[in-house]
């Protein structure tokens, strides 16, 4: 089978998806199968690994907000060194890498260094999650758009604007919040400037993986919720009244939207 990483060394920035192999592109099983070197993020489902070739070298560079990780810089030097040496690298990453996945950090690296990069895309979490509920992230009649945003501000950087989201999401926007279980007070607080406090959430874990759990509630119930539940990381936080105008044929309990209440599953 002809691959576009015939050639010279290179590295492939690969979205595995959410975990679940079945939602690997083509184009991502193409890429892994022909890769001499795979870089791996921790959130990347274990079955997805099964399409690399046996003498493939599968080095594991975990990367978890709040938790220990490799440094980005090692990854990076990394990724170079071994590109340099005339390896297919692949770089795989759970979700998508230009979706909180720092693959635009590492394509300009690689790039300064004349290093030919090419980018795959994965399906998200944010919308693993939305549709592991049955919930569309946008709806003619609930939602026009959607905003994409991480609860895990940079190392001494600005932590997120919650009252202006909220008053995007006030607008009929729906809020798909990443790496916030941590933060889920602090946001709740933010959120709940220019949001009622019966606006609809949901907190899902493990997006597409068979021990995803989920929960649903309101925006007022928040951390409650996420502590009654026992839902903490990788989990994805989506609020707006997408949740509650779909709630009768999505997976989720009407009235936990009403009365704050919650399913885990």
């Amino acid at each position: 089978m002809s691959t576009a990483l015939a050639g010279p060394g290179r590295v492939t920035l690969v979205g595995a998806g959410p975990g679940d192999p079945e939602l690997l592109t083509v184009k991502a099983v193409r890429a892994i199968r022909a890769a001499t070197v795979l870089l791996v993020d921790d959130l990347v489902g274990e079955g997805v690994l099964r399409y690399a070739r046996r003498s493939a070298r599968i080095v594991h560079v975990g990367k978890r907000g709040g938790c220990a990780s490799t440094p980005q810089a090692f990854i990076e030097k990394l990724m170079a060194a071994e590109a340099l040496k005339g390896e297919q690298v692949v770089r795989l990453k759970g979700g998508d890498p230009f979706v909180f996945g720092r693959g635009g950090e590492e394509l300009q690296h690689l790039r300064a260094q004349g290093i030919e990069v090419a980018v795959v895309n994965g399906i998200t979490a944010g919308l693993a999650a939305a549709t592991s509920l049955d919930v569309p992230l946008t709806h003619r009649d609930h939602a026009h758009g959607v905003i994409l945003v991480t609860g895990h501000a940079k190392e001494a950087g600005r932590a997120p604007d919650w009252p202006t989201l909220a008053a995007a999401a006030a607008q009929g926007l729906t809020l798909v919040i990443y790496m916030g279980v941590s933060q889920a007070a602090s946001l709740q607080c933010g959120l709940l400037g220019a949001l009622p406090a019966g606006t609809p959430v949901a907190v899902v874990q493990h997006a597409s993986q068979p021990r995803q759990r989920h929960a649903s509630g309101t925006l007022g119930d928040l951390t409650g919720l996420i502590e009654r539940e026992g839902l903490g990381s990788p989990a994805v936080i989506i609020v707006g009244d997408v949740l509650r105008g779909l709630a009768e044929t999505a997976r989720l309990a009407p009235a936990s939207l009403e009365r704050g209440g919650s399913r885990a599953a």
